[in-house]
């Protein structure tokens, strides 16, 4: 089955988005403090990171031109729920061309969801090895993951399923046939407001509209103080 491009109409295929997430200090600074001991060869404590990403809006047309109705997407994440019960909500680093999520290349598991507003929140754990942990040895996709986020460098989330698209109101809509596979790991965001921050955002920040980084400098600035400490 094909990625279907941003204007694809009347036409079933994998569906993918680029929603860029955040990090939380009060979940991840041990974490990042303990792994920059990885530079002077300290044994570090395994703790798990985790990180917190907008995963999705409804009702919002995202950088592709695709807009998610409210019944289909709330129908979707909660079909979700069950693999996140069942510890089976993961993802890739990267959108592959495949609608089955690969074990060789899982980097992380959503462990929690949920909604505020129309926007889905959710709270993820990167899938890391022991030797990254204790050595800084990068031998799977989490290590990449965590080691990116540990250089402060600026990547978020985006959602992957299968489905088909039709012009409504002059607007891409996705069909009720749509099924949600997974979020991946990625570097582009479509998802408006859905930034890279340093700390929960707020309402506003989450509910913006705008796929413009005027913030950028104060974002990565603020990331980089944190990852700093």
């Amino acid at each position: 089955m094909e990625i279907l491009k941003s204007n694809e109409l009347n036409k079933k295929g994998i569906l993918v988005e680029y929603d860029a997430g955040y990090i939380s200090p009060k979940d991840n600074r041990h974490f990042v403090n303990e792994i920059n001991k990885l530079t002077k060869g300290e044994q570090i404590i395994e703790d798990p990171l985790v990180v917190y990403a907008v995963l999705q809006k409804y009702g919002v047309e995202n950088r592709n031109g695709r807009v998610y109705p409210e019944a289909i997407l709330k129908k979707e994440s909660e079909s979700y729920k069950i693999l996140i019960d069942e510890k089976r909500a993961m993802g890739e680093a990267d959108h592959p061309d495949s609608s089955i999520v690969a074990i060789s290349r899982i980097s992380h598991n959503i462990v929690d969801m949920w909604w505020e507003g129309n926007v889905l929140m959710g709270k993820l754990e990167i899938i890391m090895s022991p030797g990254f942990v204790t050595q800084g040895i990068i031998s799977c996709e989490g290590d990449q993951v965590a080691n990116l986020l540990r250089k402060g460098l600026k990547i978020g989330v985006s959602s992957r399923g299968v489905g088909s698209l039709k012009k409504e109101d002059g607007k891409n809509i996705v069909q009720d046939d749509f099924e949600l596979i997974c979020w991946d790991v990625v570097t582009s965001p479509s998802t408006p407001g859905s930034w890279i921050y340093n700390e929960t955002p707020s309402r506003e920040q989450q509910m913006s509209e705008s796929t413009e980084t005027k913030d950028k400098n104060i974002l990565l600035d603020s990331l980089d103080n944190f990852l700093s400490d």
